[in-house]
């Protein structure tokens, strides 16, 4: 096992110098970049006053803003990355790492809170579908389920602020941001743990129920096939055979034996919701998490941001794949790596 986690842990340093050389190469030739973007934004506050910008002005941006491509660039900067020296922002001249830092409690709390929501009802759903497969709660469930998945958690995002935000039909949630009332004006760094934990959660809640929506029916359709397989095994039969019940067979010995593919599952799982399904719904809800700092940064050809969080992405995914491998091998001991050895 420790060897196999070695040659894991080693072939990730490739895999990151992959990604971020494809990335690196990207950003080269893709038109516009961080001076591109700051004579934009020069421009626009000369306008205010009513004046232009010289050609000195652009020349001065340019030479500023300059970014030095290559080999030997690419290999200091991958060093750097090494310790997470992830350099500066190009436009606010903040530390990369200290900007991803002051954003990850947001996106955490997101993915955490979609993680939980998720597996408490996509689980138990999933094997009272099994127990009741071919019934009209396991077809009207999985009609559900199937229209679920088939809707993108952005567009859920939009009917849920429609819905339930401030403004909406029946107007129950914030709308936007994670704090409101006085603590939006200032006080939510004195105001008491409590309160901010219980503002932030509340700004949460519409943003949570959207990450998790496509989640919910992908899992509960997995742990329902997972439970039913099992149910269909041989020594269940031997099971019903000794007297066991259908619901004790279902509960203590399928259900067991079906969690194997959801906890192998949920590093992976927890990841693609912190990484992937949050980003949109970021955007939508305009929450300070990872997501809205990618998505600030693409649009401000913020390279050295851009490249920091990637490397942060891919690096926190390649973990979770490794976490996933271990704890599947916790749960069933006859799991082998032996071909790796």
């Amino acid at each position: 096992m420790t060897r196999y986690v070695l040659i894991r842990l080693g072939l990730m340093v490739p895999t990151l110098v992959v990604v971020l050389a494809l990335t690196v190469a990207i950003l080269h030739v893709a038109p516009g970049g961080p001076a591109s973007a700051a004579m934009a934004r020069a421009a626009a506050a000369a306008a205010q006053h009513g004046q232009v910008l010289t050609q000195a002005d652009i020349a001065a941006i340019r030479a500023s803003y300059r970014v030095r491509w290559g080999a030997a660039a690419f290999m200091r900067a991958m060093l750097r990355y090494a310790t997470f020296h992830l350099g500066h922002s190009a436009v606010t001249g903040q530390s990369v790492a200290g900007l991803i830092v002051q954003r990850l409690p947001v996106s955490m709390g997101l993915g955490v809170g979609s993680t939980l929501l998720v597996y408490g009802l996509a689980v138990p759903l999933g094997i009272a579908q099994a127990m009741r497969a071919g019934s009209r709660f396991d077809r009207g469930v999985t009609l559900a389920m199937l229209s679920g998945a088939a809707l993108p958690g952005f567009l859920v995002a939009v009917l849920l602020v429609v819905g339930f935000g401030a403004g909406g039909v029946l107007p129950l949630f914030p709308l936007r941001g994670l704090m409101s009332g006085s603590l939006a004006s200032g006080g939510f760094g004195a105001a008491p743990l409590g309160v901010r934990l219980l503002n932030g959660a509340w700004h949460l809640v519409l943003p949570i129920i959207a990450v998790s929506a496509g989640g919910i029916a992908g899992l509960a359709l997995l742990v329902r096939h997972a439970t039913l397989e099992a149910l269909g095994s041989t020594y269940m039969m031997a099971m019903r055979a000794r007297g066991a019940s259908e619901r004790q067979i279902a509960l203590r010995y399928a259900g067991r034996r079906a969690m194997l593919v959801v906890v192998a599952g949920l590093p992976q799982s927890f990841v693609a919701m912190l990484f992937t399904a949050a980003l949109l719904v970021e955007i939508v809800f305009s929450l300070p998490g990872l997501g809205l700092l990618g998505y600030h940064a693409a649009l401000d050809r913020d390279f050295p941001v851009l490249l920091g969080s990637l490397y942060i992405y891919t690096l926190t995914g390649l973990l979770a794949h490794l976490a996933g491998d271990l704890l599947a091998r916790a749960v069933d001991p006859r799991i082998d790596f032996t071909p790796l050895r």
